[in-house]
């Protein structure tokens, strides 16, 4: 039988380790955040993309049939250009007299330029290089409107989703439980946002609408570890409620865990670093920050959430437990 004094890992003993470890995480990224709000035009704690800024958008149009493969090569050529971080997409369309007999279209969106202007006729020089016979047929400017409503909508979506988690956690728990959950949640989304400012800030890297997406499934993700961890807590103070103190408890609960959530996140680990260095380089900043907050989500609910309710359960016992050693004899 598994013996929970002796064995297991020691949340409470090592308390002051996880809270020094928590720091050195965030604060690095919390500095380059609050340094990104000052001194970005857009102010924002990371450096944002077109998406959220707005853009251009060149479409060229060519008679052969592009495959998506193929513009890894255009964007490389555009960015030793010095045209970065832009967007390309290839749209397959069928050919008719009215299109021109078009096949395929490509799209290059970049920053706010002018048609007429040097950088436009870099990109177009660099197209019509590398996909025969294509032509400029469109010119549009998008602004981030659209970007500002989807932020809006997303961050009223992620309010709801918090106040859901606290009541759902609050009942089905208790409250310190669930205000320990959120501090999780923030805990990893700053981790997660303070390393791509410091990438920003280091080798202009933008986060774009999927960086948006990431955050909330991180969000999602992490919480579900903590509930999983909370529910061993409970199950065990249950059991063992009268015979272990409930710091002994916790660190029993996070020793009967451990195996799956670490299992858990090695083998969505694994996937998603399949996508980071196989995959598209589109996608390449959302695999990137998926994995570190898979990576920050599963400390953070073993140690981190685990550590916040001990702390608070001793805090609330304290008073109880000052008063009876007032009231025993000399």
């Amino acid at each position: 039988m598994f013996d929970f004094k002796k064995n297991g890992v020691h949340v409470v003993k090592y308390r002051v380790l996880w809270m020094c470890l928590s720091a050195i995480l965030l604060i690095p990224g919390i500095c380059a955040m609050i340094y990104s709000m000052i001194n970005y035009p857009t102010h924002s704690p990371v450096k944002v993309g077109i998406d959220y800024t707005g853009g251009t958008i060149l479409q060229y149009g060519t008679p052969d049939k592009v495959e998506s493969s193929q513009i890894a090569n255009t964007r490389q050529e555009l960015a030793d250009a010095g045209i970065t971080n832009t967007y390309l997409q290839v749209l397959n369309v069928d050919p008719t007299e009215q299109n021109g007999n078009i096949n395929s279209i490509v799209s290059v969106r970049t920053k706010f330029i002018d048609e007429g202007s040097e950088t436009a006729q870099t990109i177009t020089d660099i197209v019509q290089k590398d996909y025969k016979d294509a032509n400029l047929i469109q010119v549009s400017s998008v602004g981030p409107t659209l970007s500002n409503e989807l932020f809006k909508m997303s961050f009223i979506a992620l309010l709801v989703a918090v106040i859901g988690m606290i009541i759902y956690i609050s009942f089905t728990f208790e409250l310190k439980y669930a205000i320990s959950a959120i501090c999780g949640l923030i805990h990893d989304v700053l981790f997660v946002v303070g390393v791509f400012s410091i990438l920003g800030l280091l080798f202009n890297v933008e986060v774009d609408g999927l960086f948006l997406t990431a955050i909330l499934t991180v969000i999602g993700y992490s919480v579900n570890d903590t509930i999983v961890t909370y529910d061993r807590i409970r199950e065990n103070l249950r059991y063992y409620g009268r015979k272990m103190t409930f710091g002994e408890i916790v660190d029993a609960s996070v020793q009967q865990v451990m195996a799956r959530s670490i299992n858990t996140s090695f083998t969505t680990v694994l996937v998603l670093a399949a996508l980071y260095f196989f995959g598209g380089v589109t996608t390449r900043d959302f695999v990137l920050a998926m994995m570190l907050g898979v990576l920050v989500g599963t400390y953070s609910s073993i140690f981190f959430c685990s550590m916040l309710v001990d702390f608070w359960t001793e805090r609330a016992n304290a008073p109880r437990r000052m008063a009876i050693e007032d009231n025993q004899p000399a």
